[in-house]
């Protein structure tokens, strides 16, 4: 996996693409989920959204892990940051599977079966889809406000 990137810690830009995609992927989900129009136009954007985003968290992990190691370990928040970002895998583990059962379930499953056991199935999914996709939103949020604290806390002097 990467560390550097022309010389720079990889962490450092790819936090960029986490910060991202997993929000874009948590708003089409939730258009996907509610609104057959916006389905339709995402499509299978959908699922290769929520992969990328599932890869990219690792990874970026990595190279933070990398970081933490070329910097002395850190400060403690430094820590907590790690903590938080931890937390974000299983989120973003969430908005994939969630994202690929709402395209495939309405690209797969017949109309003709549109009884009450495809509504509850489709209701079922909606309300997944909002709660992995506030989810993730928030985790992605504190793993984001951790890191720019630890970077930036004490850096610039307040007037």
């Amino acid at each position: 996996m990467p560390t550097e990137i022309n010389g720079l810690p990889a962490h450092v830009l790819l936090v960029h693409f986490v910060v991202v995609m997993i929000p874009i992927t948590a708003l089409m989900l939730v258009a996907s989920a509610f609104w057959p129009n916006a389905r339709h136009r995402i499509g299978v954007v959908l699922p290769i959204a929520a992969l990328l985003s599932l890869i990219s968290v690792p990874v970026t992990a990595n190279a933070g892990d990398w970081l933490r190691q070329r910097m002395g370990g850190g400060s403690p928040q430094v820590a907590q940051h790690a903590h938080f970002a931890d937390q974000l895998l299983p989120w973003t583990i969430g908005l994939f599977v969630v994202s690929v059962a709402v395209w495939a379930v309405h690209r797969f499953v017949p109309a003709a079966r549109s009884g009450s056991s495809k509504t509850a199935l489709t209701v079922g999914l909606a309300v997944l889809a909002v709660v992995v996709a506030v989810g993730s939103v928030y985790a992605t949020y504190r793993v984001g406000d951790s890191g720019a604290k630890a970077a930036w806390d004490g850096v610039i002097a307040a007037e």
